[in-house]
């Protein structure tokens, strides 16, 4: 009956208690250093200058379709650091990494595609994070080919060249350069509006053919467009005078106007004076040269009597009939010559003596 009672299974002995308690503390006391090494560690990185992280691109402007890179990077390179993309309060892309950048490779093809973007900078097993700057695309349209427009002012010496280009779409503002054969001759010319860029050039008449040509570009990165090149003869020198001939041009067309209009006032009345009195002259067809008629010569010898050729003259009756059909009668008499007898014969001042005159009896 001396026999003690054995304890109950729940109840745990006082040495195994306390191993348990050993262990619970152990692992706290490792648990805070665990904490206070992190902390340690965010504080002793913190100290270390963790910047915000840069968000960048090789260009600010691209065309519709585009593919472009943005690159956030931070100047810690020990650290691992997470970088996470956002388009305003879109997130885009992450990615992880340790001492180089990171890389987003996208495609611009809408306007709300154009950003604002932010690069969000974490290091890993820590909650520190810091921001990049906001970073913004713009849509840039390329220049189409240019149009060179070339102007000459010849003198007796020398010869002016106003030279003028312009690309009729594009993106402002447009550079424009021009060119003497492969040479650029004058400075970008920046144009803010859609207007020509000029240039003045003065060259001795005394020169070759040249040949010009202009370059269009806008901010749009490597992309630019030539004219087509214009080429210039130069003009003969001392030979002629354009640049005269333009001053004195008006003045001999004012004069030339001058002359016609007196010839004019002074020509036509007198038109119209001889207009009027031919109007008013009869006029006599019987008498007229180029009456149109029938004729008829009839000749008759004298009645009883021989005709003697040379001696007695015959009768001769023609009949008229003209265009109204009436009919006329004209005598005809027909000459005889016969020699005369010698005498004194007048002589003219203006003709030569030694004529032999005869009688002309009808």
């Amino acid at each position: 009956m001396g026999n003690t009672p054995p304890s109950p299974s729940f109840l745990i002995s006082p040495e195994r208690m306390w191993r348990h308690l050993n262990k619970l503390f152990f692992w706290g006391i490792f648990s805070s250093l665990t904490v206070q090494k992190a902390s340690l560690d965010c504080d002793t990185r913190r100290t270390n200058k963790f910047h915000s992280p840069s968000l960048d691109s090789e260009t600010k402007v691209v065309t519709r379709g585009q593919n472009v890179s943005l690159t956030c990077s931070n100047q810690n390179e020990s650290l691992q650091i997470t970088y996470f993309l956002f388009r305003r309060e879109k997130h885009l892309r992450t990615h992880t990494g340790k001492g180089e950048p990171m890389i987003f490779n996208l495609s611009i093809s809408e306007a709300h595609e154009l950003g604002p973007y932010k690069c969000k900078a974490q290091v890993s097993n820590c909650s520190m994070v810091k921001y990049s700057r906001e970073f913004n695309f713009t849509f840039v349209d390329p220049v189409i080919t240019p149009v060179l427009n070339i102007h000459v002012v010849n003198t007796e010496t020398d010869q002016h060249l106003i030279l003028r280009c312009i690309s009729f779409n594009g993106s402002l503002p447009i550079s424009y350069t021009f060119f003497e054969k492969d040479v650029a001759i004058s400075p970008p010319i920046s144009k803010h509006v859609r207007e020509p860029a000029e240039f003045n050039i003065t060259k001795n008449n005394a020169g070759e053919r040249e040949e010009y040509r202009c370059k269009a570009k806008n901010e749009l990165p490597d992309y630019e467009r030539y004219s087509q090149p214009v080429s210039i003869n130069a003009a003969p020198g001392g030979d002629s005078c354009p640049f005269c001939l333009q001053v004195l041009l008006p003045g001999l067309l004012l004069v030339l106007i001058v002359i016609i209009s007196i010839l004019a006032f002074r020509i036509l009345p007198k038109y119209k004076a001889r207009k009027a009195m031919r109007d008013k002259t009869p006029r006599d067809y019987r008498n007229t040269a180029t009456e149109v008629g029938i004729y008829a010569n009839i000749c008759e010898n004298q009645a009883g009597k021989e005709s003697v050729p040379g001696l007695e003259p015959r009768q001769c009756v023609s009949t008229a009939q003209d265009g109204t059909q009436h009919s006329q009668e004209i005598q005809y008499a027909t000459p005889v010559f016969q020699k005369g007898a010698p005498g004194v014969h007048e002589a003219r001042n203006d003709c030569k003596t030694g004529y032999i005159y005869s009688e002309l009896i009808f």
